[in-house]
């Protein structure tokens, strides 16, 4: 019998009764929403997203409405969420969406795909969620379900590869329920077939699980590490644009460098924030949040 024959139901069945209810899966997101929830869930736990795309939605419901404001206030209002490169390109995305689309998102998938800052996975993510499209939805969580029950490894490759797209669109169902088995497979894996402690016994495909019949052998590939943040650049900049954004106009150099000790690692951070489009500097010598 053909792996998604076996899978499918199981799946589709636990799903039904354990998805989280989610704002962004609820049967009147639209999908500007959605894009924003999927950009927004890059590499950031649900719990963090959840009050930073409430305001978001409500502030800026459309895509017209983020692309009347400056690209700062998207920054601003990104709060601690992380890679803040993600509220430039999604202003950007705002205004393409608005210059070249009238406004509304587009539903063809090369159509997202040309919007900045969207990838392989968004891009099939939106097609399949916003509008019901039959694509292979690839995120972290998926790999490592379908690597698991399928391949018999513990992790997937670090990068996405045509082996791993291959069995993915094998697997994907008829059109009406492709959209509901991509967000299944990815709840699984994001609530039980985790990265750090796989939930087993309460795995609804355990019985098929190609890792587990095999006794889960060990991934002999590199390790997962957990990434360390205190001290690092990336802690640095966290606190420069805090500065920034909690500031309503230019901030003096002063002001960012009592934030952070060490002189050379700060001007290396700020003058990164500055090359990446996150902050200015002005004629005076302050900076602030991109105009």
């Amino acid at each position: 019998m053909p792996e998604s024959n076996r899978l499918l139901e199981p799946i589709l069945d636990w799903y039904a009764g354990n998805a989280r209810d989610l704002p962004w899966r609820a049967p009147g997101a639209s999908p500007w929403s959605i894009l924003v929830s999927e950009i927004m869930l890059q590499q950031t736990p649900v719990v963090r997203v959840l009050p930073v795309w409430t305001e978001w939605m409500e502030r800026w419901p459309t895509p017209a409405s983020l692309a009347r404001e400056s690209p700062g206030e998207a920054v601003r209002h990104w709060g601690r969420l992380g890679y803040p490169r993600r509220a430039l390109n999604l202003h950007a995305c705002a205004r393409a969406i608005t210059e070249r689309h009238g406004g509304e998102v587009p539903t063809g998938h090369d159509a997202l795909l040309a919007l900045p800052g969207v990838g392989e996975y968004t891009a099939a993510a939106v097609a399949s969620f916003a509008f019901k499209g039959r694509h292979a939805v690839l995120d972290t969580n998926v790999r490592r379900v379908l690597a698991r029950a399928v391949s018999g490894q513990e992790y997937p490759p670090k990068a996405t590869t045509p082996p791993e797209r291959r069995l993915a669109a094998s697997l994907l169902p008829d059109a009406d329920r492709a959209p509901v088995w991509a967000v299944a497979v990815m709840e699984l894996g994001a609530l039980v077939c985790t990265a750090r402690a796989a939930r087993c016994a309460d795995c609804p495909i355990s019985d098929l699980c190609a890792w587990r019949l095999a006794g889960k052998p060990a991934h002999d590939g590199p390790a997962r590490r957990g990434q360390t943040y205190a001290g690092t650049d990336r802690q640095c900049r966290g606190r420069l644009l805090a500065v920034l954004r909690q500031a309503h106009g230019a901030v003096p150099k002063d002001a960012l460098d009592v934030v952070w000790d060490d002189a050379p690692q700060r001007e290396r951070a700020l003058d990164g924030l500055v090359t990446d489009g996150l902050a200015e500097v002005l004629d005076d010598g302050t900076y602030r949040l991109p105009g």
